[in-house]
């Protein structure tokens, strides 16, 4: 009965140090989903002005006409 209780007990302190450590690595991809999100935003705001850019100078050439 004691060696069930130890083994269970060692079952237990493996499960406690798994679940702390995916605790780590699931606040660490937060962090990192939160950059990438952060870079995704600045990327698309250069998009859309680069965008706007190209449309503005679109429009200032002449017309085509044949």
């Amino acid at each position: 009965m004691d060696v069930e209780f130890a083994s269970l007990e060692d079952k237990l302190g493996q499960l406690v140090s798994l679940c702390q450590a995916l605790r780590g690595e699931n606040r660490q991809l937060r962090q990192q989903v939160l950059a990438l999100q952060q870079d995704n935003q600045q990327l698309q705001a250069k998009v859309d002005g680069a965008r706007n850019r190209v449309a503005a100078i679109l429009s200032k050439l002449p017309e085509d006409e044949q």
